[in-house]
């Protein structure tokens, strides 16, 4: 099944930004046994946008992931531009408007028409919630193509995709053979521990993401989870267990005290 991922915003075409949401969705959907078959970055410019997920659509993705564009400022057309891409009025989702008053309520804020351009989608659409953020995601189902819509900030796009995504993704995707483990690392901060991630992920078809547990006795500890995926079984267990041995002698070199999670 091919996925097509489709970066908004001037700013990563100016370098002002780096796609790091790019690298992210690649893996993942990768993980999931999806082809990633292209990537397109266009401006805030609603004609390029509608080309994106028209192109994407005429291509034959079967699952369409944009970033960026669905905050409240002049400049965040996704969701209009996606609306009028595939001739689908642009309205307020009920839902969406639920979810945006409860974060904005919980910050002791008032709704504004900008706020509530939020909660406007193609209509059909699903909202998805955003644990982080306050502009919900969109979801929408296009003759089989799957198109989701997502905040462009990093912490919400993937937020929003590990809750709400993932798990349609993996139902309705290839049959992949999935394995994860845990390991807890004392004595290391997680801005010292994100670059060991970033190298051991470099080096194998791995996803790992560290959960900050606190101190204990004022040592910082985190959970680290690590996930692989094939259709062999065997193979992942092999691919898993080869970064573990990287992650933890990397960790162990750096001072921390690493103890394996068993389930």
């Amino acid at each position: 099944m091919d996925a097509w991922i489709i970066s908004i915003g001037n700013e990563m075409l100016i370098g002002k930004v780096v796609n790091t949401n790019l690298s992210w969705l690649g893996r993942k959907l990768t993980l999931l046994g999806y082809r990633v078959r292209a990537a397109l970055t266009v401006m805030d410019e609603c004609e390029d946008i509608k080309w994106a997920f028209n192109t994407a659509k005429q291509m034959g993705a079967s699952v369409i992931i944009s970033t960026g564009g669905l905050g409240p400022t002049f400049d965040d057309m996704t969701s209009k531009c996606l609306s009028e891409a595939f001739n689908r009025n642009w309205v307020v989702n009920d839902k969406a408007l639920e979810m945006v008053k409860k974060k904005y309520k919980e910050m002791g804020l008032d709704l504004t028409d900008h706020r509530i351009k939020m909660a406007k989608m193609p209509e059909g659409a699903e909202p998805l919630w955003n644990p982080v953020g306050t502009a919900p995601g969109i979801m929408m189902n296009l003759n089989g193509t799957l198109i989701f819509s997502l905040p462009g900030v990093p912490s919400e796009m993937m937020a929003i995709f590990e809750e709400s995504i993932e798990p349609i993704l993996r139902k309705l995707g290839p049959k992949i053979e999935f394995v994860e483990e845990e390991i807890l690392s004392r004595g290391l901060p997680e801005s010292t521990i994100a670059p060991i991630i970033e190298r051991v992920m470099g080096k194998h078809r791995v996803y790992i993401k560290s959960h900050p547990q606190g101190k204990e006795l004022g040592v910082p500890v985190q959970k680290i989870h690590i996930q692989s995926s094939s259709i062999d079984l065997n193979e992942a267990r092999k691919e898993l267990k080869y970064a573990k041995e990287d992650l933890i002698k990397e960790l162990t070199r750096m001072g921390a005290e690493v103890e394996e999670v068993r389930s």
